[in-house]
């Protein structure tokens, strides 16, 4: 049986990943590893600190040891971390937003970048710019940090974080094509967000573990 070990800085996406890999992948053993002191740091200090950098290389490794044949890892603030890594790791390394932006690029090359953390931004930007750049494409991105959701979410009021997240993307909605969700939390707004801006929105969470069903097989 194939092993695949999820390997997560918060606990958010563990139901959610674990639904979809029921739904699409069954034939597949699912773990996970889950350290949410990881991005409780990241949001500290702003940034992936050298610490964080280390003890997402001792996730990796602990997969790897347990049997892992692929890793699967769920935060995009961590991305770069990842990027690094799937050269060193003797089993492929999977980003799960890594397919998410491949179809945004597909569609256009005005995209959105919508964010409930600023430290999400960036690595989600650096990978679309990348990847464009494989395909020899120019796009255009536009941030939209919805500021405070994360918090209003880690507090106990999804509802808060539902509008600030829809305020946001009406900001960024007129000037672009297609709006993609940073973090794999948001995956539940992508309809709402759809109807209410009008535009192609995408998230991680299935695109990621359907590109992992294709390279499966």
């Amino acid at each position: 049986m194939t092993r695949v070990f999820a390997v997560h800085t918060a606990t958010a996406l563990i139901e959610p990943i674990t639904a979809l890999f029921k739904e699409h992948l069954p034939q597949v053993k699912l773990n996970h590893i889950a350290d949410d002191s990881l991005i409780q740091e990241v949001i500290a200090e702003g940034r992936v600190t050298p610490a964080v950098k280390r003890r997402m290389l001792a996730c990796y490794y602990a997969a790897v040891d347990a049997g892992a044949d692929y890793i699967f890892n769920t935060c995009s603030s961590v991305g770069d971390v990842a990027d690094t890594a799937r050269f060193f790791m003797p089993v492929p390394l999977i980003r799960i937003d890594e397919q998410m932006a491949l179809k945004a690029i597909s569609l256009s090359a005005r995209i959105g970048v919508l964010a409930t953390l600023p430290t999400t931004l960036q690595p989600t930007a650096d990978l679309l710019e990348r990847l464009a750049a494989q395909q020899g494409k120019k796009i255009e991105l536009v941030d939209g940090l919805a500021k405070g959701a994360f918090q209003a979410a880690m507090g106990g009021n999804p509802q808060k974080h539902d509008e600030l997240i829809l305020e946001a993307s009406k900001t960024v909605a007129p000037k672009v094509d297609v709006i993609v969700l940073a973090q794999g939390s948001m995956a539940r707004m992508e309809e709402k967000l759809a109807a209410e801006t009008g535009k192609t929105v995408l998230s991680s969470p299935l695109l990621g573990v359907l590109g992992l069903k294709k390279l499966i097989g």
